[in-house]
């Protein structure tokens, strides 16, 4: 049984070339405050339709998953109180219950792999936090089932990066650097760790997911894009703020769905707003990236 979606008329039409871009709405309900949540999401749009493919956003409005959410109901979203994180948990609640929704790295890779999507870009995964090896994301999880190419900057570097490139692997799925042999620390192009392969190309990306999928391998392919470099931080200043954020959350007795949120507003107070303007040029990167694989995708 498949999830009751409604795709958009737009990308109903685009779904038989292949040339579609998946966009989560996270860093819509969760990521920042309107009207900055409104207007990178429209950014994004225009990255990917400035690169030759179709955008999908992917939300939730009173309980229904839209797969190419429209600027009316981007705004809706945006501008919403009470909105819920949808990841793989929550789908029967959220729509059972009629909510708003922002669907996470998951939840967007279920919805789009369903409306056969092929390609989704997002800022950061989730992975393994730091001080607990069991305090592992759903993301990982879901990337290990769906085969979908997944365009982002490595992993939130908030999270324990050895750990869980380590757990992508016992996971089996391949990561591959776009352009890079390093994997990316989010807000810094290095993190010491190495991916699976170096892909030159968005022609070599795809070329690696057909032969990976046509053997029936039922996982993702990660693309890791490291931060342009004009607006990436030091590796090192980012690792001594991020220490000191997650001492103030230990303080502060902050745990669990409310951890990376906070982590993540203490790194922007912490870097004098440098961190936020980081992420909002990977994301636009990043999508970027997704439209020219997304592109080869289609031509091939």
């Amino acid at each position: 049984m498949q999830i009751p979606i409604k795709i958009n008329p737009t990308i109903q039409q685009h779904l038989a070339k292949n040339d579609i871009v998946a966009l989560e709405s996270t860093v819509i309900t969760h990521g920042l405050p309107f009207p900055q949540n409104e207007e990178i999401a429209y950014a994004l749009e225009d990255e990917v339709r400035n690169n030759g493919c179709q955008p999908a956003t992917v939300g939730m409005l009173d309980g229904e998953l839209i797969i190419g959410l429209d600027p009316q109901q981007v705004h809706q979203l945006a501008t919403a109180e009470k909105v819920r994180k949808v990841s793989q948990r929550d789908y029967g609640i959220s729509m059972a219950a009629g909510l708003h929704g922002g669907t996470t790295v998951a939840g967007t890779i279920i919805a789009s792999h369903q409306a056969g999507i092929n390609v989704f870009a997002t800022g950061g995964i989730g992975g393994v936090h730091r001080g607990s090896v069991f305090d592992v994301s759903a993301d990982l999880q879901v990337l290990s089932r769906y085969p979908m190419i997944v365009v982002c900057a490595g992993a939130k570097s908030i999270l324990d990066l050895p750990a869980t490139v380590e757990k992508l692997e016992t996971l089996g799925i391949p990561v591959l650097g776009y352009q890079t042999d390093e994997f990316p620390a989010f807000y810094s192009t290095s993190s010491g760790l190495s991916v699976d392969w170096k892909a030159d190309s968005a022609e070599e990306v795809v070329d690696i997911a057909r032969h990976q999928w046509g053997l029936g391998i039922q996982s993702a392919i990660l693309v890791v894009v490291p931060p342009p470099a004009d607006t990436a931080l030091p590796f090192e200043e980012v690792e001594s703020h991020i220490q000191e954020a997650v001492r103030e959350a230990e303080r502060q007795h902050i745990h669990g769905a409310k951890l990376t949120p906070f982590l993540l507003a203490k790194m922007n107070e912490l870097t004098s707003g440098k961190s936020l303007n980081t992420n909002l040029e990977l994301l636009k990167n990043n999508a970027r990236v997704a439209a020219l694989i997304a592109a080869a995708f289609a031509a091939m």
